[in-house]
């Protein structure tokens, strides 16, 4: 439906009808609204009735007849009145409205449609609308009032069923609204407010291609919500083309990779499974948790083994023991609890052979280390080392190993060991022993110093590096508190003629002049198979070392051989009354008193030598 809306115009003429002062004036206001209730109609007929004019209008504009202003009554109409201050009563030309926002401000002085009508100050004009009949007012002045006609406004001018309708005002009765159009009308009216028509970059005829948007059609919009896809299919641009290839190919490319791909792997890679073989190392059954011991006594110890009756008459208490019953046990770092096989070069000693925690495992009940004869690591021997530290340590007890020395008993070429060092050194690592090993030494005297401060070459040791001499408030790990690494030896095996031997010892640091302790305080129990050693010391330590003759059996071959020996020492840690008692089974070889490192004129000046 169309509806043309046209705005009125306005001429103001003297009573002279002299035009010379014409002027078309289109306010700021909206058109007259064709769909104005009947209620405010027959309102404004009852108060026309009251008042000759509802709205006075007043061309006459000048400094002496009063202002001229908008004023707004109950109606929410306008009316524009001019008051003349000489009392005269002045034509009056009733128009009403409704505000409608959007139209140029009236205080724009450069809009068409708010600029008022300037007049002589002496002459009077009454406004004309164009094309209507005169009437008279109160004063005897002509109005003219005209009706503009109000065309429907067409929403859809291209559909062939549209309307168009011509309304008149319903402000004025019938025989005022006489006159179809004005003259003077402006085409460039915007029956929208705002902008006149000519400032729309379109005119409302051509077709936009959002016009779908703001017309909608039920019909269409029914049907492609039905067929949306394929519409969108149809229509669709290069853009979203694109997009919707790379989303098929992405889900082609997740249903290979997630469901293609793992069924033909499943299908060709899965084929009848056969285990591997690996070397059975032992045939034993491990139970759960085998290698957790909740007790430093093995399980597996017997009951008379759980005390022992001391060199000097006490009772000593068993608290750890390993029978190495389990079979197969393994001492790489970590794996066990008490005890750990090193992979290195012993190069304290300069030793041949590499020592490999693979050598070492457990087999019928015994700890077995293996010496191997092949190249590795640049050397030509392999062998096995098994070591406590950090893991399990003491300060004073027996200690006592149950072995069987490996080769003949009278081949030389291999030294077997069990020994025991402070726990402040680790054996094999130079850097922790480097000035703690063999140090026992709780005095302030040259013994610290390095070569013992003698030229003579008894020590080439660099001095005790934890000794006792140290300053007042010096931070230190033992402050005023000698400390050090001895080593106790309880089998050190050697061939000597055509018969094993061992050696047992205690190693320490500082020397004795000619590394000769006081024998005063030794005691040899059997000289016939035990004597003390002719090798008392060197440059790195002085050696209180006893041989004891060994049985052949006691070797892993040769006649009647593989059978096992006991060898071990009992060790009390005292200065006044201390000693070390060492041992071949059950009998003891010899022992040596505390008071044999007594002070001697050259160390120990200010105390015993103790551990």
């Amino acid at each position: 439906m169309r509806r043309n809306l046209t705005q009125p115009s306005i001429n103001l003429v003297s009573e002279d009808n002299d035009n010379h002062y014409e002027q078309l004036h289109e306010g700021s206001q909206s058109p007259v609204n064709p769909f104005e209730p009947e209620q405010h109609q027959q309102h404004q007929q009852h108060h026309q009735q009251h008042q000759s004019d509802s709205y006075e209008y007043s061309p006459t504009r000048s400094t002496d007849s009063g202002s001229f202003y908008f004023q707004k009554d109950n109606n929410d109409d306008y009316q524009a009145q001019e008051q003349n201050s000489h009392g005269t009563n002045e034509n009056t030309v009733t128009y009403n409205q409704y505000v409608h926002r959007g139209y140029p401000d009236s205080n724009d002085s450069q809009s068409p449609y708010s600029q008022s009508p300037v007049l002589p100050r002496d002459r009077s004009f009454q406004p004309l609308l164009s094309n209507s009949s005169p009437t008279r007012t109160r004063a005897g002045s002509e109005l003219l009032i005209a009706t503009p006609t109000i065309p429907a406004y067409d929403r859809y001018p291209k559909q062939t069923n549209s309307m168009q309708f011509s309304t008149s005002s319903l402000l004025y009765d019938d025989e005022m609204n006489n006159s179809i159009s004005s003259p003077s009308y402006d085409n460039d009216f915007s029956p929208f407010g705002g902008y006149p028509a000519s400032q729309f970059p379109l005119s409302i005829d051509e077709k936009e291609p959002d016009d779908y948007l703001h017309n909608p059609d039920p019909v269409l919009d029914a049907n492609y919500n039905r067929n949306r896809f394929l519409y969108d299919l149809k229509h669709m641009d290069r853009r979203s083309f694109n997009g919707l290839v790379a989303l098929l190919v992405l889900m082609l490319a997740t249903f290979g990779v997630f469901i293609v791909l793992p069924v033909l792997t499943f299908a060709t890679s899965h084929s009848k499974f056969v285990p591997q073989v690996y070397e059975l190392l032992s045939y034993y059954e491990y139970p759960m948790l085998s290698a957790i011991r909740q007790d430093l006594i093995d399980p597996d110890t017997p009951a008379e083994a759980l005390t022992n009756v001391g060199q000097d008459g006490r009772t000593w208490k068993l608290v750890f023991s390993d029978e190495f019953n389990a079979e197969g046990r393994t001492f790489y770092d970590g794996d066990d609890q008490f005890f750990t096989a090193p992979d290195f070069h012993y190069a304290a000693t300069q030793d041949l052979e590499w020592y490999d925690p693979d050598a070492v495992t457990t087999v019928n009940g015994t700890l077995e280390l293996t010496i191997d004869a092949f190249k590795n690591h640049d050397l030509f021997y392999r062998s096995g080392m098994v070591q406590s530290w950090n893991k399990m340590c003491f300060t004073q007890g027996k200690l006592e190993f149950s072995a069987s020395l490996p080769g003949y008993g009278d081949i030389s070429g291999l030294w077997p060991g069990l020994w025991s060092m402070g726990n402040l050194g680790r054996p094999g690592y130079l850097a922790t022993t480097e000035g703690v090993w063999p140090y026992t030494y709780d005095s302030c005297d040259v013994g610290i110093t390095p070569n013992q401060s003698s030229p003579d070459g008894i020590s080439y040791l660099p001095g005790q590096r934890l000794n006792k001499c140290t300053c007042p408030g010096e931070s230190h790990p033992n402050p005023g508190v000698g400390r050090g690494a001895p080593e106790i030896d309880a089998l050190e095996g050697e061939i000597h003629g055509v018969i094993g031997r061992v050696s047992q010892s205690l190693q320490i640091a500082p020397y004795d002049i000619w590394y000769m302790p006081d024998y005063d305080f030794i005691e040899i129990y059997n000289a016939s198979v035990t004597l003390m050693n002719t090798y008392a010391g060197g440059p790195f330590q002085q050696a209180v070392s006893g041989v004891t003759m060994l049985n052949t059996t006691w070797y892993q071959f040769g006649e009647d051989a593989g059978k096992f020996q006991k060898f071990g020492y009992e060790y009390l840690n005292d200065d006044a009354n201390g000693y070390i008692t060492w041992f071949v089974g059950d009998d003891p070889t010899f022992s040596m008193k505390s008071k044999a490192l007594h002070p001697n004129g050259n160390i120990g000046e200010y105390g015993m030598r103790s551990g």
